[in-house]
């Protein structure tokens, strides 16, 4: 057990870290002041529970102290996961071997093997139903309900909201399955010397100013306007995570507010919510700002691609910042920007986690213990987060990557857990009515660059079978819609 959380529980004290909080020097001395007195009034209490002790204690993230517990384990363990460029010997940044060899400086007798997959959101579901999958893995699209079939829970969640942030993306019945290897804001990764070769000189705000830029690229420049990604599937996803905080400025939206909603998909009139997402691809598309050919993009090729000044911009999480800024030599011409939605004159950006790290249940006991020592220590000691661009996981690292620098007062979002008894609310709407809302729902988002494309579909006859299709989910599983 920590030091500051032995205390806490021997005085009595409550000494947790807001998600948002710096953790400052009055909680350090108010620390300082709590050990002293602690020592004072029983010094053998502190060395009954440092060392051996920490390790006798229940397995939980938070009752590891790295460097103290687990030192003399011995095993090795496997971690699956989907970044395959960190596998790679000419990855710009730091590689998985790189991590690996400073945790071993750490724990030297825990072997970490990688095992990567370039189709990991659809391999890790395979994956996962045969068991054969290691000791860690990033959790895909599962029903929160199946967690604990699969996953080892690293802490009940009040304990560990004081430990990481995003605790509750991947909690259920009080327990917390993941812990985030990143976190990660919503906008659009583009190129600066491309927006202002366009004449663009103010940061779009709004979908009709987004469109302008675009259309002032095209007119201005030799750059790709916006680049789909549509052939990696995966990328599809990207825009699923505007739905919620980023096009409502409502925390409770996602878990709470579209499962009730009555035909959310519909126009808002004011260039919000789900119509207003989709409508800026759908136009872009129709337009003829995107790509010439979408069953063409690549993504490895469209890193160097934005950083060399040949696409002005992607919809994709703040996570791809640093992937883009390090692909060439034009590093400084790569920004990031909020997605193009304004709510009574502000901008908001959902914050979340990126794919979460869980342990396997059915692991043995070491293994596990390992498992749990190599997640805290990607977390609190390798820098993971910032190197990525990334909101970091500590609740107690406070400073944010410069990739935010453009967000200026644009609010952060968390999405809200759902309310008690409707926890599986959004698994069975997007299971009926096949959407699949920030859910690996890849395929919608794909249909609708295509309908585009050939002009067969308008974007307001596809809203409409999207209203059918949740409407008929809510009433088939008694959902009231208010």
């Amino acid at each position: 057990m920590k030091m500051k959380k032995l205390l806490a529980v021997l005085l009595s004290g409550a000494m947790t870290l807001s998600l948002t909080a710096c953790g400052g020097a009055a909680t350090e001395d108010a620390a300082g002041a709590a050990e002293a007195a602690v020592e004072e009034a029983a010094p053998e209490a502190e060395a009954e529970v440092e060392g051996e002790a920490a390790a006798d204690e229940a397995l939980s993230y938070a009752n590891i102290v790295l460097g103290e517990s687990y030192t003399d384990l011995t095993t090795t363990i496997t971690v699956f996961n989907q970044r395959t460029d960190l596998q790679q010997a000419d990855y710009p940044g730091t590689t998985w071997d790189q991590y690996i060899a400073a945790f071993n400086e750490m724990y030297p007798n825990i072997t970490v093997e990688v095992e990567t997959d370039t189709n990991y959101a659809d391999d890790a579901l395979l994956r996962l139903q045969s068991g054969d999958w290691g000791d860690i893995m990033m959790i895909p699209a599962v029903d929160k309900s199946e967690l604990s079939t699969y996953f080892l829970s690293f802490g009940d969640l009040e304990t560990m909201q004081n430990e990481i942030r995003f605790a509750t993306d991947w909690a259920y019945d009080g327990q917390c399955y993941g812990v985030p290897s990143t976190g990660a804001a919503q906008g659009l990764v583009y190129n600066k010397a491309v927006f202002e070769a366009a004449g663009v000189t103010e940061l779009p705000k709004t979908p009709e100013e987004f469109m302008a830029a675009l259309q002032a690229i095209k007119d201005n420049t030799d750059a790709i306007p916006l680049y789909t990604n549509y052939a990696d599937g995966w990328p599809m996803g990207q825009w699923d995570a505007f739905l919620w905080g980023t096009a409502t400025g409502d925390a409770f939206y996602k878990n709470n507010g579209i499962v009730h909603a009555s035909n959310p998909f519909q126009d808002y009139g004011d260039g919000t919510h789900t119509y207003a997402v989709f409508k800026i691809l759908y136009d872009a598309v129709a337009g003829g700002l995107t790509e010439e050919d979408y069953s063409t993009t690549d993504w490895e090729g469209c890193k160097g691609m934005i950083n060399n000044g040949e696409i002005g911009c992607m919809a994709l999480g703040s996570w791809a910042f640093t992937q883009m800024r390090d692909a060439g030599e034009h590093g400084d011409d790569i920004g990031y920007m909020p997605f193009p939605i304004t709510i009574d004159g502000r901008q908001y950006s959902t914050a979340g986690s990126d794919y979460n790290f869980a342990i396997n249940v059915n692991a043995s006991e070491d293994n596990q213990k390992a498992a749990m020592v190599f997640v805290k220590w990607m977390t609190e000691e390798s820098g993971f987060s910032y190197n990525e661009g990334g909101i970091p996981i500590d609740v107690t690292d406070a400073e944010f990557p410069s990739a935010y620098e453009l967000f200026g007062e644009v609010g952060f979002v968390s999405n809200e857990p759902a309310a008690a008894g409707e926890e599986d609310f959004l698994n069975l709407l997007n299971a009926d009515s096949e959407l699949n809302l920030d859910n690996g729902g890849n395929t919608k988002v794909q249909e609708i660059i295509e309908h585009a494309s050939m002009g067969d579909k308008t974007y307001d006859e596809i809203m409409t079978e999207w209203n059918e299709k949740w409407t008929a989910a809510q009433e088939a599983n008694g959902i009231e819609i208010k």
